[in-house]
């Protein structure tokens, strides 16, 4: 528990390290807010684990954050979004702090993949968890029932960015026969959207394996002006997000570790501090 009570940051979380492709976003977008990260990279990665299990780490680090000061904690992790994001809003928010919130990356660009797609046959390239949860398909129904999705499981493409072996010939293998398999399933997809805060990092090689004409939809910045609009709209929760242009991070790893990859992530030099759950 923080005992400042006029720091009240926003919370940004993921089970590791890509949330920070999104958190740069954000700070750029908006950077007299102050921000915290959190990673979950002890029990990383979530993509394989069981709904009930991604659910029950979200929502310990989501309450983490709340002692921290967050009034508004965002789900930077597609498969935290994926499983855990609507349990949290419908069940535990009313009851832990209602006057909290806790939103996800995957509603931002769902809502506006139509905008994107011409053929209305759009691809999701994205973990096992997040591709098997169909939260995707869900979502971008209920804004664009006429739109088509396609998608496609990556189960390696994390594990070879976070070991940083992916600029080595193995890494184009998997990526070109992911990407392959995706259009594959239609020729006429035109919009695909990367479906793991990843992604970005792999953002050219992805592109190399597409016809010119396919747009590649990256979440950070989609998600940057997405928060930018509902702070605009949502006055009650803006005023509980304090402006010092802070920015922490906290990782439940080592932080050494942490700080050596998340700097790839980030772009800038991270230095974290050890939170124990």
């Amino acid at each position: 528990m923080t005992n400042d009570t006029s720091y009240k940051p926003i919370g940004i979380f993921d089970s590791g390290f890509g949330g920070l492709t999104v958190m740069k976003e954000i700070v750029k977008d908006l950077p007299q807010y102050d921000f915290i990260y959190l990673g979950d990279n002890a029990r990383a990665p979530y993509g394989s684990r069981s709904f009930e299990t991604v659910y029950e780490y979200t929502l310990e680090c989501v309450k983490q954050l709340f002692d921290k000061g967050c009034h508004l904690v965002i789900l930077a992790c597609n498969t935290a979004s994926a499983k855990a994001l609507r349990t949290i809003q419908q069940n535990d928010l009313p009851l832990l702090a209602p006057h909290k919130r806790v939103l996800g990356v995957i509603r931002p660009t769902t809502e506006l993949i139509g905008n994107y797609s011409k053929t209305k046959h759009v691809g999701v390239l994205g973990t096992a968890g997040t591709v098997s949860s169909g939260s995707y398909s869900v979502e971008i129904e209920r804004f664009f029932p006429e739109i088509k999705v396609f998608q496609e499981a990556c189960p390696m493409w994390v594990p070879l960015i976070e070991n940083n072996e992916f600029d080595n010939p193995g890494a184009d293998y998997f990526i070109k026969k992911n990407v392959d398999a995706l259009m594959k399933q239609s020729a006429d997809i035109d919009a695909i959207i990367l479906g793991c805060t990843h992604y970005p990092l792999i953002i050219d090689k992805i592109k190399k394996n597409l016809p010119p004409h396919v747009q590649l939809l990256s979440q950070g910045t989609i998600v940057s002006h997405g928060l930018k609009d509902y702070l605009l709209r949502h006055a009650e929760i803006e005023k509980n997000c304090s402006k010092r242009g802070d920015v922490k991070f906290y990782t439940t790893d080592t932080p050494e570790t942490f700080d050596k990859a998340a700097t790839l992530f980030y772009g800038k030099e991270v230095k974290s501090q050890h939170l124990a759950l």
